[in-house]
C-alpha cells in the first residue's frame, strides 16, 4: 500500500466547491478504504478553499465544535477524522482552508494549523516532489487513475496508477510515486510546471 506523509497539501491553488467536493472524494475505490482502514488516507489532508465555500459548509449542519479560527464538522468521514475548517490570517490576507483532522488526538486541529500557516508563509511559491504528485492524484479524473490490481507485481498491488502517455506506444497506467519529472510536469496545470522545488 501507498504511505502517507502526516500532514500534507494535496491542491495547488484554490478549490471551487466542484473541486473541494472532488477532493472529499479523492480516496474512493482505495482497497484499504473498503476494508475499513480508511483514517490514514484522510488523517493530515488539506488544501485551500475560498470563503463562500467556508461559509456554505458551516451552514450545512451545527458544528461539532467551534473556535475562533475553526470548526469542525459534526460528521465524520472515518474513525475519528472529521473536517476541520480554518480561517487563518497569513501574511495580513485572512485565508480559508479544509483539513481532516483524526479527532482521537486532541492536538490534532493545533498542528494542522500551525503547519498550514508555516507551509503557507513561504516567501517563494514552490512545490515539493510529494505536493506535486498530491496535486495530480487530486486533479486527474477517475478514468484515468485508479489502484493496481491483482495483474500487477504483488509489490504494487495496492498503489495509485495513474495514465501516461508513452510517445508512440500510446497510453499506459504507471504508479503515481514512479513517474519522472517529465511525466510529472506533463500531467501538471501549464501554471504550476516551472516552479521550484521546495524543501
Amino acid at each position: 500500500m501507498h504511505t502517507l506523509p502526516t500532514i500534507r497539501k494535496i491542491f495547488q491553488g484554490i478549490a471551487t466547491r466542484h473541486e473541494m467536493h472532488r477532493l472529499f472524494n479523492r480516496h474512493r475505490g482505495d482497497p484499504t478504504y473498503g476494508a475499513g482502514d480508511a483514517a490514514p488516507l484522510f488523517a493530515g489532508e488539506w488544501f485551500e478553499i475560498a470563503e463562500p465555500e467556508h461559509d456554505y459548509m458551516l451552514e450545512i449542519l451545527p458544528p461539532l465544535w467551534m473556535r475562533a479560527d475553526m470548526f469542525a464538522m459534526r460528521e465524520f468521514m472515518t474513525d475519528n477524522v472529521t473536517s476541520v475548517f480554518f480561517t487563518l490570517w497569513i501574511d495580513g490576507r485572512k485565508r480559508f482552508f479544509h483539513g481532516y483532522c483524526d479527532l482521537s488526538d486532541r492536538g490534532s486541529p493545533e498542528q494542522m494549523k500551525r503547519a498550514i500557516i508555516e507551509r503557507e508563509s513561504r516567501p517563494v511559491r514552490a512545490m515539493t516532489r510529494d505536493e506535486r504528485l498530491e496535486h495530480i492524484w487530486s486533479s486527474t479524473h477517475d478514468d484515468y487513475r485508479g489502484y493496481a490490481g491483482k495483474g500487477w507485481p504483488a509489490p504494487l498491488q495496492g498503489k495509485r496508477t495513474v495514465l501516461v502517455y508513452c510517445g508512440g506506444f500510446g497510453t499506459v497506467l504507471k504508479p503515481l510515486d514512479d513517474l519522472t519529472d517529465d511525466e510529472v510536469a506533463a500531467k501538471l496545470p501549464v501554471q504550476l510546471r516551472h516552479l521550484p522545488e521546495a524543501a
